[in-house]
């Protein structure tokens, strides 16, 4: 499991001093941008500059279950659950302290950027991807 603690500031939060729910999924994108940094030596940088490989979102489902406020902490755990030829997909759970506070699963697809069309993942990342897969 890979887990990226987030603060939740006021640029989350509407109003009423809870997290604004599109603000979920950038903290979510992040996570899974850190994922690639440090659990797999992938930075999106490296990625889309030089290999030329895109990892867009294709589907995401989230369920929000109870509300962050403003100063929270909310650990984001990520697990890699399925491993395709060009996709892969990931569950994450949002809590802050004992509390649920979102639940997500998250499909990936590698894209050639010149294509734009799916391609297997690349055989080293592939190897990584495969080492971080939970069953």
């Amino acid at each position: 499991m890979f887990t990226l603690p987030q603060t939740i500031r006021f640029q989350h939060c509407d109003p009423a001093g809870i997290v604004f729910y599109p603000r979920y999924f950038e903290m979510l994108n992040l996570t899974v941008e850190c994922f690639f940094e440090e659990r797999l030596g992938a930075s999106f940088s490296q990625l889309h500059v030089q290999e030329r490989l895109a990892v867009p979102t294709v589907r995401i489902d989230t369920e929000f279950r109870a509300m962050s406020r403003l100063e929270d902490v909310v650990d984001f755990d990520l697990r890699l659950t399925r491993l395709g030829r060009s996709s892969a997909t990931f569950t994450v759970e949002g809590r802050c302290l004992a509390e649920t506070r979102l639940s997500a699963e998250i499909v990936l697809v590698a894209i050639n950027m010149e294509t734009r069309k799916a391609r297997q993942w690349p055989d080293g990342l592939r190897a990584k991807l495969q080492e971080q897969l939970e069953v």
